[in-house]
């Protein structure tokens, strides 16, 4: 890049976490536990087995809470851009970890929510829980058993935050995506709206994904992000 950027919006997908030992319980096939996958992460599913929907997230949640699980050099290396950056700066997240946080980060969007908040049906409200919850949780603003959901995009819904992420897409100028495979719209999309004012686009991945950025870096995200990162406050 000729000048520094003056904004600045980062997309972090699945490769980021990877290395902190997230599992993404999705196996080759598509399955967990035997089940397909939007079996687990889709409105029909949890209408269908409730139960089995509860347990994948509890079993997701138990695994970030554990000990183990602690940001890595990446998610540090965002943090400390983010504290020492002048210029405007937003993280928009596909994970639904709390590694980000836990690293630092503060101007932060969940575009696809957080597994450690749940959220009733009837009222909308979100609530943090850390622990396993299920159909039979009463839900703390309507008291009612099988209220409450994972605060999760599924399959069909949505994601959050999107009003926010494309008008900082529309006004950046330079979009780095890091660790997603660029394959699921609309976060696969983001680095075209964030042309649309000639915005520089840069990709961070453990390997090639045949996309359209103007920059392309590969290697191990807690390698290549605190390297990319350190040389833009330059």
């Amino acid at each position: 890049m000729h000048t520094a950027p003056n904004s600045i919006v980062v997309l972090t997908g699945a490769g980021i976490s990877a290395e902190s030992g997230i599992e993404t319980f999705r196996a080759a096939d598509g399955l967990w536990a035997n089940h397909p996958v939007e079996e687990v992460a889709s409105p029909q599913g949890f209408k269908r087995n409730p139960q089995l929907v509860y347990e994948f997230y509890n079993q997701r949640r138990r695994q970030l809470m554990s000990e183990e699980i602690r940001p890595n050099p990446a998610h540090s290396a965002l943090a400390k851009f983010e504290h020492d950056f002048a210029g405007s700066f937003l993280l928009v997240t596909q994970n639904i970890d709390n590694l980000h946080e836990r690293a630092g980060s503060e101007n932060l969007l969940h575009m696809h929510g957080e597994l450690l908040k749940m959220r009733c049906q009837n009222s909308q409200m979100v609530f943090d829980i850390s622990e396993d919850f299920s159909f039979d949780t009463p839900c703390r603003c309507c008291h009612s058993p099988g209220n409450l959901r994972p605060h999760i995009v599924w399959f069909g819904e949505m994601p959050m935050h999107m009003n926010r992420i494309n008008e900082a897409l529309e006004r950046c100028d330079l979009f780095v995506a890091i660790g997603t495979s660029g394959n699921v719209y609309p976060a696969a999309g983001f680095y075209q709206t964030a042309r649309v004012n000639s915005a520089q686009t840069v990709e961070l991945n453990l390997d090639k994904t045949g996309s359209g950025f103007d920059q392309h870096i590969y290697g191990k995200a807690t390698e290549i992000v605190p390297a990319y990162f350190a040389k833009l406050l330059l």
